[in-house]
């Protein structure tokens, strides 16, 4: 997968978007409504990622700065709007969209990573189980739904 940074705006961007929202009505019966400016996702405040896989856009990623403290520390990011499209999945695109998040953040000074995601996402929350990530209080637009999961994890100490 070739993995570019685009604006939050891009057309692919926008595409994956619809697609994402549009999984998030079918496991939760609705889109995910957290407030999102595209100005979160610019440098230095945040990056937003597409990844292509034979020239097609197939996976999203971003993050953003965040005031959520994670291990002792507020220079954290959140990860939003990770997704792979259907017909991609399986073929580990999705590590690697979050392993890029992860390097391009701890890049921009982020010691820490949060993020949520929710029980009807069982995939997700393996891949971030099986990254590193752990379980820590809810936080940010869904933190009170009972099927927001939150997540965090340190990010290797830069030399």
């Amino acid at each position: 997968m070739n993995i570019q940074r685009v604006g939050y705006g891009h057309p692919d961007a926008m595409r994956l978007i619809d697609e994402v929202q549009a999984e998030y009505v079918v496991r939760y019966g609705g889109p995910d409504e957290t407030p999102l400016d595209p100005l979160m996702f610019e440098p230095p405040a945040g990056n937003f990622f597409v990844g292509y896989a034979e020239g097609e856009p197939v996976a999203t990623g971003a993050w953003r700065r965040t005031d959520v403290a994670a291990f002792g520390t507020t220079a954290t990011v959140e990860i939003k709007r990770m997704y792979v499209a259907p017909r991609a999945r399986g073929r580990g695109l999705a590590r690697l969209m979050l392993a890029q998040l992860e390097s391009d953040a701890g890049g921009h000074g982020a010691e820490a990573v949060v993020l949520e995601t929710g029980l009807r996402q069982p995939e997700a929350m393996s891949l971030y189980e099986s990254s590193g990530y752990g379980p820590v209080a809810p936080f940010g637009y869904y933190k009170d739904a009972p099927l927001s999961r939150c997540y965090a994890k340190l990010l290797p100490a830069k030399p």
